[in-house]
């Protein structure tokens, strides 16, 4: 009876071991619960810290910017036919965070023998600065992203990004412009439309054909090399719209390199050059005479002896020292006859009449640089007959030859356009010059092509007209004999004009072929045949016998050989 009191005892003590160690084993248990909530709370409070409240140069960072570029990608840019000129490709860029990259030195020496174009201490400084976020290299190739990845370094990341690419080179540079590493535009039509070409879905179509830029800039490039000239510059430009079909400045670039351009291979000599473009600006002087009726066709001016205005004199390059009728001073080119022209007209109608034509504004053509003309700030008589030659104001290319357009397309203005003009809204130019003057015009540029100092710019079966031009420029505070710019701006065909072409050589000089001469008769003239000879029958223009019977009597004209101002000799 003894033992089951025992026995009792011994299980009642057991039980109360048995319920002590659950006790302490979940006291245990809710310790070791409270330490891994710690413990979330401060790895959570460590991943809120990163993700929300440091700053812009935190890894977020970059995600930020990159949903940034994905919400508002680049649209493509495309010429009139379609054919690709800009797009954005997915590319990945490299970043750090220095926290986390366990030894910088082998990390910066590593990474440098995959891209050898980084600097090593400048990688260095980033890998050991205290920023949780650094660029280390945007926009790599598949190939190096690959090679990276490899060396498989803690705290190295890639971003997803788009970069620009331009598929046809140096061929638009110039017209496209470029974007940087964040792809937005810093030139040419991509910084003029860089808010459109974000938001917009569509392509943006060019007024630009490849066919043609192409063209142009093969022979640009031609002349440029034969001449060994500093810069070049060639146009053609729609006269029906004034719609730019191709536009190529010498030297050029790249857009698809990032850096190591030149200065002078960025400047745009045809929208941001200015120039004092020379008897270019005779069409301009002639049809402003003939529209004022100031003079007719059979009238003349006496070209005998250099003119004296103060301490200037004007003189000819190959003077006839005669009377010379109106078409004479236009095909050869006589300064002295052209600022008499001038003069006869007045400083006041000479001015109003440039501006109309767009001489004496900054152009609205579609580029983000784009130079403004550079006038007289008084308008003397002086100035009245030097810019009736062309010397005395500067405008670029485009204004020159968008003027040209109206004088030949009938006397209607159309503000030089990079992009092509809508089908849907009629286009609507400004009427600055009579139909009447402007056909007197296109048989007076005719004329200098047959006849004149153009002869070189003759295009069998295009029926080209035009005028040269040959400036001297200015250095050291004087006219240069030897610094020339040689110019040459046409139209065909001429009859009922297509297309203004227009060319010209920075500083070129002569050779054999041309005996020496660097005139633009010599040097551009050709450019613009060798341009017309090969775009027209890829434009669809059928060439034409320029000596039908009907072709000569359209483009006729009576010039009168004068002697002491009386009209002598009539010859057709």
């Amino acid at each position: 009876m003894s033992s089951r009191p025992s026995r009792h005892l011994t299980i009642v003590r057991l039980e109360g071991e048995r319920k002590q160690a659950v006790e302490t084993g979940r006291n245990r248990l809710l310790v070791a619960a409270a330490l891994f909530a710690a413990g979330f709370l401060v790895i959570g409070g460590q991943l809120v810290n990163v993700a929300l409240l440091q700053s812009g140069d935190e890894p977020n960072l970059a995600r930020q910017r990159a949903s940034e570029q994905i919400r508002t990608g680049r649209a493509d840019i495309v010429d009139r036919n379609g054919i690709l000129l800009a797009t954005s490709l997915a590319t990945e860029s490299l970043y750090a965070d220095p926290k986390i990259v366990p030894d910088a030195k082998r990390a910066a020496r590593r990474l440098v023998k995959i891209l050898p174009d980084l600097d090593r201490e400048a990688i260095l400084a980033k890998l050991t600065s205290k920023r949780r976020f650094v660029w280390l290299k945007r926009h790599l190739t598949p190939e190096q992203q690959y090679e990276i990845n490899r060396l498989g370094i803690p705290g190295f990341d890639f971003q997803h990004e788009e970069r620009r690419v331009y598929p046809l080179g140096r061929l638009a540079g110039h017209v496209l412009g470029q974007t940087d590493v964040d792809n937005r535009g810093l030139a040419g039509v991509e910084r003029f439309f860089d808010e459109d070409l974000r938001a917009r879905h569509a392509p943006l179509v060019l007024s630009v054909d490849v066919r043609v830029q192409n063209i142009v800039a093969q022979e640009l490039r031609r002349a440029r090399r034969e001449f060994r000239a500093v810069g070049a510059s060639a146009m053609v430009l729609d006269a029906r719209n004034g719609e730019i079909i191709a536009m190529v400045s010498l030297p050029d670039f790249d857009p698809n390199q990032s850096s190591g351009i030149s200065d002078s291979a960025r400047f745009d000599r045809n929208a941001l050059g200015v120039y004092e473009m020379g008897s270019t600006l005779k069409i301009f002087t002639t049809a402003m005479a003939l529209e004022t009726r100031v003079v007719g066709m059979a009238s003349g001016y006496d070209a005998t002896r250099p003119i004296q205005v103060s301490r200037y004199w004007i003189r000819d390059h190959s003077a006839k020292r005669r009377w010379l009728s109106v078409p004479e001073i236009f095909i050869y080119s006589s300064n002295i006859g052209s600022a008499r022209m001038a003069m006869a007209v007045g400083a006041k109608r000479q001015r109003a009449f440039l501006g109309r034509f767009g001489l004496l504004s900054r152009p609205s053509i579609q580029l983000a640089e784009v130079g403004a003309p550079m006038t007289p700030t008084t308008w003397r008589d002086i100035n009245t007959m030097t810019i009736g030659f062309g010397h005395g104001i500067a405008v670029s290319p485009v204004q020159l030859v968008g003027g040209v357009a109206a004088v030949v397309n009938g006397g209607v203005f159309f503000p030089p356009s990079l992009v092509v003009r809508s089908k849907d809204t009629p286009i609507i130019g400004t009427r600055v010059l009579s139909p009447v003057t402007s056909e007197k015009m296109r048989r007076l540029m005719r004329l200098a092509v047959e006849r004149g100092t153009g002869r070189r710019a003759a295009a069998t079966g295009y029926v080209v007209g035009g005028k040269t031009g040959t400036a001297e420029k200015i250095s050291a505070r004087r006219y240069s004999k030897t610094k020339l710019l040689s110019s040459f701006v046409g139209a065909f065909p001429i009859q009922a004009p297509r297309y203004v072409v227009f060319a010209m050589l920075d500083e070129p000089s002569g050779n054999h072929r041309t005996r020496g001469y660097a005139t633009g008769g010599m040097v551009a003239a050709p450019i613009v045949s060798n341009i017309v000879s090969r775009m027209g029958p890829i434009l669809g223009i059928p060439p034409v016998d320029e000596d039908a019977r009907k072709l000569k009597r359209q483009m006729a004209i009576r010039v009168m050989t004068m002697r002491n101002g009386v009209r002598r000799i009539a010859s057709e």
